[in-house]
């Protein structure tokens, strides 16, 4: 992007340009009339001079006007002019094609150097013919410029594009991300601190009455408070991201089960598939937050007393199962992620990580006996 400054400067070479015709053309001979000559190298000065005061008009049909101009002064001073001229032809004809080159396309800068190389092999004049070399020759390689560099643009704008529509996708993960996290706090730690703040209340009027049930209502409430700590604990880890660099997936996702019973008290029996798993990196990301959160939800949900993880490759993906043996949801049967959208069932967050993913996903509920949730990870 040039500024308004270069911009001047370019207009006013252009004047320098015409100026420097101008005056030479009263110092030598010149093969044409030289009162049409001169008259014309006159004309263009005060034209340059009138474009160099609205040097930032480079586009549209003014713009091609004044390409024009500088297209038919080119051509005039290489016929008309004296040979003394050639080299402020040529220096000019370098001018028009950078000129072309910053403010027009490749195709309007072809037209430009295939009309000068026309006109130089039709015109029966021994000034431009002589001109010729520096013309195509000058023009050729322009022109390759001109189209490298407007594939590059291509290129770079395609890069943009992709980096805009990723910094979006970035920006919604993100913001659905807080979402997920203000639902899970807003259900869980939470609605803990506002049982624990109601019961402290009853407790103050309790020890009014009856100290001796006040005390055994404080240890409940020590006890309560215990828990919600520990709670707390596992929410915050949850939020923790998962270091999978440089780590095989299965093993990582091991820890995340053998950190899981450490925290929660509850055995987990892992069984991971020995096949390499070969998932990008913020995918593999994602799955694991996905295991840490159906874990998470076992153990604030369901009372299980123990858990099944397991990780299984085949040809439609990586299969993820997370089995507990506590109550289940409110609901029995098998769903799918599209049944539990339409019946509104189900943990929302995991739905909406499952779709992120374009992954499967299948919701076994048992009443009484425990739940089941299985996830399909596209690997392809």
């Amino acid at each position: 992007m040039f500024t308004a400054t270069w911009l001047r400067y370019i207009a006013w070479v252009r004047v320098a340009f015409a100026a420097i015709a101008l005056a030479l053309s009263f110092a030598f001979s010149l093969t044409g009339s030289p009162v049409v000559v001169r008259t014309l190298f006159g004309v263009f000065l005060v034209y340059t001079v009138l474009v160099a005061g609205r040097f930032n008009v480079r586009k549209g049909p003014l713009g091609l006007l004044a390409l024009t101009g500088d297209v038919v002064f080119f051509l005039v001073l290489a016929t008309l002019g004296s040979d003394r001229l050639q080299w402020v032809a040529s220096v000019f004809f370098l001018y028009l094609l950078t000129e072309a080159l910053i403010f027009y396309s490749a195709l309007e800068l072809l037209v430009i150097a295939g009309i000068c190389a026309i006109f130089g092999a039709i015109l029966p004049n021994e000034s431009i013919h002589a001109l010729e070399p520096t013309v195509l020759v000058a023009g050729t390689l322009a022109c390759g410029f001109a189209v490298t560099q407007q594939r590059q643009r291509r290129t770079l704008e395609a890069v943009s594009n992709r980096v805009a529509v990723a910094e979006k996708s970035a920006q919604k993960a993100r913001e659905e991300e807080r979402v997920r996290i203000a639902a899970d706090f807003h259900d869980g730690p939470l609605q803990s601190f506002i049982s624990l703040q109601m019961r402290l209340e009853i407790l103050r009027k309790l020890m009014e009455r009856d100290s001796h049930a006040g005390m055994e209502e404080l240890k409940e409430l020590q006890q309560l408070a215990a828990t919600q700590v520990r709670d707390l604990r596992t929410f915050l880890h949850s939020m923790r991201p998962v270091d999978v660099e440089g780590g095989n997936f299965v093993a990582v996702t091991r820890r995340v089960a053998e950190t899981f019973q450490k925290e929660s008290g509850i055995p987990v029996t892992f069984i991971g598939t020995n096949s390499p798993v070969g998932l990008p990196q913020e995918t593999a990301l994602e799955v694991l937050q996905m295991v840490r959160e159906s874990l998470t939800n076992v153990q604030k949900h369901a009372a299980a007393t123990r858990v099944a993880l397991s990780l299984e490759k085949s040809d439609k993906g990586l299969e993820i199962s997370v089995d507990d043996n506590g109550h289940g949801f409110p609901f029995a049967g098998s769903y799918t992620l599209e049944e539990l959208d339409l019946l509104r069932l189900g943990p929302a967050s995991l739905k909406q990580r499952a779709r992120a993913l374009s992954a499967e996903l299948l919701l076994e509920s048992r009443p009484g006996r425990g739940a089941s949730l299985k996830y399909r990870i596209p690997l392809a």
